[in-house]
């Protein structure tokens, strides 16, 4: 009985992102490879008729949350095709498995190598993985979406965020100011970026302050 709830379920989600999600025909391989491949797994490592037991999750939702998803898919409708992988990366994020999702998302980069949206998701899973902090590697990833879509704001904002996470503060100011510089004025994500960029400010003269 309890399979028979569980391969429902997987119909109903499968159902949900073709129809709600309006998942194109061309992800419809890969996203039901990717259910069948999670019933695969539970399969072998199920068992239901044991009692729960909660653990905590091995990596936290907290750096790339759901407010950060939406901005990263507003700011690239207009970029990318590569929507099925977007679809299972974002899901694997808001679960706080980013190791996961920038797996996901390498073999994605290499099938799709002119998708920038790709690479703005990549270097987001990355810095989610280091739990906030900016590697070699994301920034590779920015850079790269940055170099195939030069107008597309996704790179220097999430740059920008991770600068800040780590630190570099004054980096982090000068990405987000070009970026406002060249936005147009009715830019949805204009506000966002205008008030972060004010905190930040904040934070640099507060920082900058000479301690009494």
């Amino acid at each position: 009985m309890t399979w028979v709830l569980v391969i429902g379920v997987a119909a109903v989600v499968f159902g949900l992102m073709v129809w709600i999600g309006r998942l194109p025909r061309t992800g419809w391989e890969v996203t039901g490879a990717a259910l069948l491949f999670g019933l695969a797994g539970y399969a072998l490592q199920g068992h239901p008729g044991l009692p729960g037991a909660p653990t905590a999750a091995v990596e936290s939702p907290a750096v790339a949350d759901a407010t950060l998803v939406r901005e990263r898919q507003q700011m690239g409708d207009a970029f990318g095709k590569g929507r099925s992988w977007l679809i299972l990366a974002d899901g694997l994020t808001r679960q706080g498995q980013y190791r996961a999702a920038a797996d996901l998302l390498a073999k994605a980069a290499r099938d799709n190598p002119d998708d920038p949206d790709i690479e703005v998701a990549l270097g987001n899973a990355l810095v989610g993985h280091s739990e906030g902090l900016i590697t070699p590697a994301a920034q590779f990833a920015f850079r790269r979406a940055a170099a195939i879509a030069p107008d597309h704001p996704g790179p220097p904002f999430f740059m920008g965020l991770a600068l800040a996470q780590s630190g570099r503060l004054a980096d982090a100011r000068a990405m987000w100011a070009g970026l406002l510089a060249r936005s147009p004025a009715d830019a949805p994500y204009r506000p966002d970026l205008e008030m972060r960029l004010k905190r930040l400010d904040q934070l640099i003269a507060a920082s900058s302050a000479p301690a009494r």
